[in-house]
C-alpha cells in the first residue's frame, strides 16, 4: 500500500505518468468500429476495426486520472490496420494531446509499428471478410479500385488511409491484390504510448523508438523491457526548471532540458518544421487568425504535422493562451464536432487522393482553413492585419535562413528524424548468449551506485573516450570476452563535434530554432503591450467581490489604451482586445494581487519590466517603428549551455524482482509485461520524497487558506464562471460518446451562444450610450468608430456562427445568407400566388397614400436582400450575408427581420437538426429580445461602410397650403448634400414636388439647397419643410423651411439653404403615416428655434438671458464637437446653421431691440443694417475719417467691406437672412467675427436702426459676447461645399 502511495504520490514531479499498449484484442475479435463511419465498398484491409488498450501502467495516477476511451481514441484515431507482407510497414509517430477540464493538458507520445497476427481466428475472419467482399465487388480484384473515393464526411477520416503507406497500391500486384490467409502473412498495428505531463516530444520519440528496436532486434535487449519501462516511469524526474536531465534508454543515453523561470515556456515541437511545411507569409496569418480568435481547421495526411502546427502556434500566443476548443488530432468518430458554433482549433486527418472541395464543412464563414499538406491556406474575408506585418516577415525569414530553411513554405518529404532510423548494432555480445542476464547482474554489482557516475569518474572517461588506450582496452576486452561497450554507452557516443551525436546536435540545432523564433513573436507583443498596466482597472477589494462581480466589471479601459497606440495599429488592436485570450490574460492580472502569478504572465510582466529598465518609456515604444528582437544570441546560448552541460543523471535501468521465465523474448512481438512489478514505483526515492514533503507544505498551506477563504470548490466553480464564455467546452468528451453526452454537448454550445449574445449586445449598447453614459460614471469613453466596427463584426461572428450550428444541408459558405435565400425562394413563390389572386382589388390600394407627404417605407427581409443582392460591389455569400445583418441593425429591424425569417417554421426544421440553436425555442426568444435591444440606439453601420454604391434618394417639398399656393409656374430644383457629397442641382417637375433619383452614397445628409427661377405668374412660393428619404436604409431626414422663396416678399430669396436633422420614425409607420408629422417631444417652444423673420416667429421674443444662454451652448456644442474623435464628430454645419446653431442665436442677438417692422414699409433685416454700417465705412474711408484708426483696425474694416461685397455680388439668390448666414460663417472660419462686432457697434448707423436698450449697444454685453466667440479661435472650421457655393473671396 505504501508503495503505490509512493508512486502516486510523486506523480506530479515524475518524467511519465503512463505506458500504455494498444492493438487488437484477441478474444474480442475483430469489431467493426462505425464510429469511424462503415465503409463496405471498401475492401476489408482498409476498413476500421475497433482497437483496444490492452495494458497500462500503473493503474492509475490520482492527480491524471487514466481516461482510457480517450487515450485508446488518441493512440489509434483511425482504430486498427492491416497490412499484408506486400505492404510498406514503417512505424509511425504522433504525439496527442488531452485537455482536462481546468484548461490543464495532458501530452501523450505514440510510436505505431506492425506486428504479425499469430491468432488463427482473426486471419480467417479477414480471410471470409475478404470473399464476402469479393462476391459483392467483383471488380475490386484490381488494386486501382481498392482505394474508394467516396466524398462523405465520415469516409474522409474513415478507415485506414494510405498516408502510411504511400507506395502501397504501387507495390501490389494484382495477384497479391487482396487477401488469401493460405499465401499471405497478416500483420496488424500496434501502439506504444507515454503519456506525460510535459511536452518533451524528442525524449519520448527517442525512448519508444528504442523500445521497439529492442522487440525488432535480432538479440535480446541488455535487460528486460520491464526494467525501462519502470525506470522511465518511476525513477526519472521532470528536470527542473532551468536544469537538463539525462535518463537511459534501452540503447543510448536520453537528453531533455526544461527552460528556467524567466525565460520562454517549454515547447518541444519544431517549430522551424512548421515554418517550411506553410511558408512564413501564411504562418503569419494563421498566427493573426488565431489571434482574433476564428475558427482554425487544419488538415493533413498526418498526424505528427497536425499535432506540430497546432502546438507551434499555440506556443506563438505567449503571453496568451488559446481559450476554446483545442482539438489538434480530430478522431473519426468525432467529426460532428466541427459543427461547434464556437472558436476552435482543430486538426483533422485528410484521406489520400480526397479533393479539398469535396470536404464539406458545416461553417465557413468565419474559418481559416489550413492545407498543411499542399503548403496554402484559405482565410476568412476582411480581417485586420497583424503590424508591422512585412518587418515582422523580414526578421522572421532572416532566422530561418540563418539555419538554412527557406522561408517560402513547401516541405520536405515526410521523414523520422534520425533516432528511428539509426541501426545502431545493439551492445550486446553475442559471443555467450546464455550469460545476458548474469553479465547485466554482474554490471549493476560493480556499479554500486546503480550506474550514476560521479563528476570525476565522468571526467576520466572523457579523457578516455579519444584515448588509444580505450581502443587496446576494448580490443583486450574483446578478447577475453569481457563488455566494455557499457563505458562507452554511459559516456553518450562521440560522433558529433563536441562529443555529440548527429541526432543530439540535430535537437540542439532545432531546440535554438525554436527559441529564436518564439523570442521574435514574444518581442512584438512586449512591444506592443509594454504599457498594458497603466490600463488594467484595479476596483475590487478581495478576490471574491471581484469574482462575484466579474461579468458586470470593466477590468480594462479599453478606449484609453487604443488612444495611446499608433494610428496604424488600431484596426488589429480593437478587435484583439476583444478577444477571450485577452480578457483572461487581464483576468490574471487582476487575480495577481490575491493569489501567485500565472506563469506566462510572470515571465511576461519580466520582460516588460526589463523593457523599461533600458528604455524608459521611450517615445519609440508608442511609435509604429518596427523594433527588432534583441535577446536571440543570448536565448540560444541559455539552451546550448544546458544541452552542453547535464545538470542531472537519472537512475539508470536496473534488474527488478521478477517471477523468472516470464516475459520471454521473441523476435517481432512486443511481449506482455508483468504488471505486477510496474504497479508500484520504488518507495526510497530522493526526488519521491522532496516532492512528497512539497506535497504537505502544500495540502497544509490549502487548508489555511480554506478556513481563511471561501470553500475552495465553490471558488473554484466561481472561477469556471468568471472565466465566462469560450471556456466551458475546451476540448469534447473523448470517452463517452453516448447520445446523452453529445446532447449535453450540444446544450452547452447553445447556452454559450445565449450568454455570448447577452455579452456582445450589452457591450454595444454601453459603447454607444456615448458620453453621457461615461460622464455618469458608467462604462467607458468611446472610441473612435472603428471599435463600434469591431463590435459590428463581431456580431456578424456570432451571427454566422449560431446559423451554422445544427445544420442539415450546407450551402455555400455563409449559413445565413443561405437560409435567406431559402426564405426568399418561398415567400416569392408566395407573392406571385397572392398577386394573381388580387389582380381586382389593385388600384383601390394606394389611395392613402396619394396625399402629399412621404409614402411610407414597407419592412421587408426580402426587399433589404434584394437591396443587397443589387449591390456589385459585394462578390461573395459571406459579404451579402454582413451587408444584410448592418443594413438591417442601421434600420433598426434586425431582431425584426430575424423573428420573421425563423416564423417559417417549416422552413428551419427542413435546414436543421433538432438540437440547433435555431430550433431551441427559448433561447431563440431571448436571443432575439437581446437583439431588439440595440433597437435603442442609432447605427450608421451600413451608409458608413459601403461608401461608393449608388443609393435611391426619395424628395418630397412640402408648402404650406393655408397660406400660399401648392401650385407654382416657376420651375424648382433641389440638391442634397451629405458628409460624403451632393447630389447636384436636380429639377423637379413643376407641381409634383416629390421626386426620387439615384446617386453615389451622400452619407448622414446634412443640407438641402431649394430654389425656383422666379418665371411665371405664380412665382412665389412659401415652404414648410423638404424631405428626404434613403430609400435602401429608410433614414428619413427632415430640412424645415417655414420661409418664402420669391422675389418682393419675405427676405426676397429665391433660394434657400436647409439644415436637416434625422427625423425619428412614428410609431405607426406601418399604418403609412410616415414621417409626415413632426415628432411630439420636438415642442417649438424647446429645443427648436423659431427663425425671427419666419411666419411663426414675429410675435416670439426671448428675453436676454435666453439669448446669452443659446449663445453659449451653440459655442460649448462646436468646442464639444472638436473634442470627439475625427470619426465621430458628425456634421458642423447643424452646430452652426441648425436650429440651436450659432448662426440663429446670433440673429437673436441682433434682433434684440432691432427696430425692424415699420409702418407702411417694408421689413428691414439684419442684414440691411450690416449693408448700411459697410457703406458708412466705405464712405467714411473715401473721406478719410478712418485714416486715423489704429492699423489693425482699418485692416479689419477692409476685410469686413471685402466680405460684405463678395456675398453680394455672389450669382446665388440667396435672401438677406441666408446672406447674414454667409457672413457668419465666413467669419467664424476666418476668425474675425470678434474682430467686426466692435466695428458694427461703433457705426453711428447702429443709433438710428436700434433702440437704446438693445443688447448690441450695451458695451458689457458685447465685450462677454466677444469673450465667449474667442474660445473657437482654438478649432479649425471648415465649411460644407453647399453653404459657400459662389462665393469668390
Amino acid at each position: 500500500m505504501s508503495g503505490t502511495n509512493a508512486a502516486s504520490g510523486a506523480a506530479p514531479c515524475r518524467f511519465a505518468h503512463y505506458f500504455v499498449i494498444c492493438g487488437i484484442d484477441t478474444e474480442t475479435g475483430l469489431e467493426p468500429d462505425e464510429l469511424a463511419g462503415e465503409n463496405f465498398e471498401q475492401s476489408p484491409l482498409k476498413r476500421t476495426f475497433k482497437s483496444k488498450v490492452l495494458a497500462h501502467y500503473p493503474e492509475n495516477v490520482e492527480w491524471n486520472p487514466f481516461d482510457q476511451d480517450a487515450v485508446n481514441m488518441l493512440c489509434m484515431p483511425k482504430g486498427l490496420s492491416f497490412r499484408t507482407q506486400a505492404d510498406s510497414r514503417e512505424p509511425q509517430f504522433h504525439s496527442f494531446l488531452i485537455t482536462r477540464e481546468d484548461g490543464s493538458r495532458t501530452y501523450g507520445f505514440v510510436h505505431t509499428f506492425y506486428e504479425e497476427v499469430t491468432s488463427p481466428q482473426i486471419c480467417s475472419a479477414m480471410q471470409t471478410l475478404y470473399q464476402m467482399h469479393q462476391a459483392e465487388n467483383p471488380s475490386s480484384a484490381t488494386p486501382s479500385s481498392s482505394s474508394s473515393s467516396s466524398s462523405s464526411m465520415d469516409s474522409l477520416a474513415s478507415s485506414l488511409d494510405e498516408a502510411d503507406s504511400p507506395s502501397s497500391s504501387s507495390c501490389r500486384s494484382a495477384a497479391c491484390g487482396g487477401y488469401d490467409a493460405s499465401r499471405d502473412t497478416l500483420y496488424v498495428s500496434k501502439a506504444l504510448c507515454l503519456i506525460t505531463p510535459m511536452p518533451f516530444m524528442h525524449a519520448c520519440r527517442r525512448f519508444l523508438s528504442q523500445m521497439h528496436r529492442a522487440v525488432t532486434a535480432a538479440s535480446p535487449p541488455p535487460l528486460p523491457l520491464e526494467s525501462y519501462v519502470h525506470n522511465v516511469l518511476y525513477e526519472v524526474p521532470l528536470p527542473p526548471p532551468g536544469r537538463s536531465l539525462k535518463f537511459h534508454g534501452v540503447y543510448e543515453p536520453i537528453v531533455c532540458q526544461r527552460p528556467g523561470p524567466g525565460e520562454l515556456p517549454l515547447a518541444d515541437f519544431p517549430l522551424g518544421q512548421t515554418f517550411t511545411l506553410l511558408g512564413v507569409e501564411n504562418l503569419v496569418q494563421l498566427f493573426n487568425c488565431t489571434l482574433l480568435e476564428m475558427q482554425i481547421l487544419l488538415y493533413s495526411q498526418d498526424y505528427q504535422r497536425l499535432m506540430t502546427v497546432a502546438e507551434g502556434i499555440t506556443t506563438l500566443l505567449f503571453p496568451f493562451q488559446w481559450q476554446h476548443v483545442y482539438v489538434p488530432i480530430l478522431p473519426a468518430s468525432l467529426l460532428h464536432f466541427l459543427d461547434a458554433p464556437v472558436p476552435y482549433l482543430m486538426g483533422l486527418q485528410s484521406k489520400e487522393g480526397t479533393d479539398r472541395s469535396k470536404l464539406e464543412l458545416p461553417q465557413e464563414a468565419n474559418l481559416c482553413f489550413v492545407d498543411i499538406d499542399n503548403h496554402c491556406i484559405e482565410l476568412p474575408e476582411d480581417f485586420p492585419q497583424f503590424p508591422n506585418k512585412p518587418e515582422f516577415i523580414q526578421e522572421l525569414s532572416e532566422v530561418l535562413l540563418r539555419y538554412g530553411l527557406s522561408p517560402v513554405g513547401g516541405a520536405p518529404p515526410i521523414s523520422d528524424p534520425p533516432s528511428t532510423t539509426t541501426t545502431t548494432p545493439v551492445s550486446v555480445s553475442t559471443r555467450h548468449p546464455g550469460l545476458k542476464g548474469q553479465q547485466a547482474l554482474r554490471e549493476l554489482e560493480d556499479d554500486g551506485r546503480n550506474g550514476n557516475l560521479g563528476g570525476e569518474q565522468l571526467a576520466v572517461l572523457e579523457l578516455l573516450q579519444g584515448n588509444t588506450t580505450l581502443e587496446r582496452l576494448q580490443a583486450l576486452a574483446k578478447r577475453t570476452g569481457v563488455r566494455v561497450e557499457a563505458l562507452k554507452r554511459v559516456g553518450g557516443e562521440g560522433e558529433g563535434q563536441g562529443g555529440r551525436t548527429a541526432v543530439e546536435e540535430e535537437e540542439l540545432r532545432n531546440a535554438k530554432l525554436n527559441v529564436q523564433l518564439r523570442e521574435v513573436f514574444a518581442s512584438r507583443f512586449t512591444t506592443m503591450f509594454a504599457d498594458y498596466e497603466a490600463f488594467v482597472i484595479q476596483s475590487a477589494p478581495d478576490l471574491e467581490s471581484w469574482l462575484t462581480n466579474r461579468e458586470q466589471m470593466h477590468n480594462f479601459d479599453k478606449a484609453s489604451f487604443l488612444s495611446d497606440q499608433p494610428e496604424p495599429y488600431l484596426p488589429f488592436l480593437s478587435h484583439f482586445i476583444e478577444t477571450q485570450m485577452f480578457a483572461t490574460f487581464i483576468d490574471n492580472k487582476i487575480m495577481s494581487q490575491w493569489e501567485e502569478k500565472e506563469p506566462l504572465l510572470r515571465v511576461f510582466d519580466g520582460r516588460i519590466d526589463k523593457a523599461r529598465l533600458y528604455n524608459v518609456r521611450a517615445p519609440s515604444l508608442r511609435s509604429s517603428n518596427y523594433q527588432r528582437c534583441t535577446i536571440l544570441k543570448e536565448s540560444a546560448q541559455a539552451i546550448e549551455q544546458r544541452l552542453m552541460k547535464i545538470d542531472h543523471t537519472a537512475i539508470h535501468p536496473h534488474l527488478l524482482d521478477m517471477k523468472i521465465g516470464q516475459g520471454k523474448y521473441e523476435q517481432g512481438f512486443f511481449p506482455k509485461l508483468q504488471s505486477d512489478v510496474l504497479s508500484v514505483g520504488p518507495i526510497n526515492n530522493k526526488w519521491s520524497n522532496r516532492t512528497a514533503t512539497a506535497q504537505r507544505r502544500k495540502d497544509r498551506h490549502r487548508q489555511q487558506t480554506e478556513h481563511l477563504t471561501l470553500d475552495n470548490d465553490l471558488k473554484e466553480k466561481h472561477m469556471q464562471d468568471a472565466r465566462s464564455l469560450g471556456k466551458n467546452l475546451r476540448q469534447p468528451k473523448l470517452s463517452d460518446l453516448s447520445p446523452a453526452v453529445i446532447a449535453q454537448t450540444n446544450w452547452k454550445f447553445v447556452e454559450g451562444l445565449l450568454k455570448e449574445c447577452r455579452m456582445k449586445t450589452k457591450r454595444m449598447l454601453v459603447e454607444k450610450m456615448g458620453r453621457e453614459a461615461v460622464e455618469l460614471g458608467h462604462g467607458e469613453a468611446n472610441i473612435t468608430g472603428l471599435e463600434e466596427n469591431t463590435l459590428i463584426a463581431s456580431l456578424c461572428d456570432l451571427l454566422e456562427r449560431i446559423w451554422s450550428h445544427g445544420l442539415q444541408v450546407k450551402q455555400g459558405k455563409s449559413a445565413l445568407w443561405s437560409h435567406l435565400l431559402h426564405y426568399q425562394a418561398r415567400e416569392e413563390k408566395l407573392e406571385q400566388q397572392q398577386a394573381e389572386s388580387l389582380v381586382s382589388n389593385g388600384p383601390e390600394r394606394r389611395k392613402s397614400e396619394s396625399s402629399i407627404g412621404m409614402p411610407s417605407l414597407r419592412a421587408s427581409v426580402i426587399q433589404d436582400m434584394r437591396h443587397i443582392q443589387s449591390m456589385g460591389e459585394i462578390k461573395t455569400d459571406v459579404g451579402r450575408a454582413r451587408a444584410w445583418i448592418r443594413l438591417s441593425l442601421e434600420k433598426k429591424l434586425l431582431s425584426q427581420h430575424l423573428k420573421q425569417l425563423l416564423s417559417r417554421q417549416a422552413l428551419t426544421k427542413k435546414l436543421y437538426k433538432r438540437y440547433a440553436f435555431l430550433r431551441c425555442e427559448e433561447e431563440k426568444e431571448q436571443f432575439l429580445f437581446h437583439l431588439l435591444s440595440l433597437n435603442t440606439v442609432d447605427y450608421f453601420c451600413f451608409t458608413s461602410v459601403f461608401t461608393t454604391i449608388m443609393i435611391p434618394y426619395r424628395a418630397v417639398i412640402i408648402p404650406i397650403k393655408k397660406l400660399s399656393n401648392a401650385m407654382t409656374t416657376s420651375n424648382p430644383w433641389v440638391c442634397v448634400s451629405g458628409e460624403l457629397g451632393d447630389s447636384g442641382v436636380r429639377q423637379i417637375t413643376k407641381n409634383i414636388l416629390e421626386m426620387t433619383f439615384d446617386c453615389q452614397n451622400l452619407g448622414k445628409l446634412t443640407t438641402v439647397q431649394l430654389g425656383h427661377d422666379n418665371s411665371g405668374l405664380l412665382a412665389k412660393w412659401l415652404v414648410d419643410c423638404v424631405m428626404v428619404r434613403n430609400e435602401i436604409t429608410g433614414h428619413t431626414y427632415k430640412f424645415p423651411c417655414g420661409r418664402w422663396l420669391g422675389k418682393g416678399v419675405d427676405d426676397g430669396s429665391l433660394e434657400r439653404i436647409l439644415i436637416g436633422e434625422l427625423a425619428l420614425p412614428n410609431a405607426d409607420e406601418d399604418c403609412g403615416r410616415g414621417c409626415r408629422t413632426p415628432d411630439m417631444e420636438h415642442s417649438p417652444g424647446q429645443t427648436r428655434r423659431i427663425s425671427i423673420t419666419s411666419m411663426g416667429g414675429r410675435g416670439y421674443k426671448p428675453t436676454s438671458a435666453q439669448i446669452q444662454e443659446a449663445i453659449g451652448e451653440a459655442v460649448n456644442s462646436i468646442c464639444k464637437h472638436f473634442h470627439k474623435p475625427e470619426k465621430e464628430r458628425g456634421s458642423l454645419t447643424i452646430l452652426l446653421c441648425g436650429e440651436v446653431g450659432l448662426v440663429g442665436a446670433l440673429e437673436q442677438f441682433f434682433h434684440n431691440g432691432f427696430k425692424s417692422a415699420r409702418l407702411f414699409q417694408k421689413t428691414v433685416f439684419v442684414w440691411d443694417f450690416v449693408e448700411k454700417a459697410v457703406a458708412y465705412m466705405e464712405s467714411a474711408d473715401q473721406m478719410g475719417d478712418m485714416q486715423e484708426t489704429a492699423e489693425p483696425l482699418g485692416l479689419t474694416c477692409v476685410y469686413l467691406c471685402r466680405y460684405v461685397s463678395a456675398i453680394n455680388s455672389s450669382p446665388r439668390n440667396i435672401g438677406k437672412d441666408g446672406k447674414f448666414q454667409l457672413l457668419v460663417c465666413l467669419g467664424a472660419r476666418d476668425r474675425l467675427l470678434i474682430q467686426w462686432l466692435p466695428l458694427l457697434v461703433e457705426c453711428p448707423v447702429i443709433q438710428r436702426m436700434y433702440e437704446e436698450s438693445a443688447l448690441l449697444r450695451d458695451r458689457t454685453m458685447v465685450n462677454a459676447l466677444i469673450a465667449v466667440l474667442q474660445t473657437l479661435h482654438d478649432f479649425p472650421i471648415t465649411l460644407e461645399a453647399s453653404l459657400i457655393k459662389g462665393i469668390d473671396l
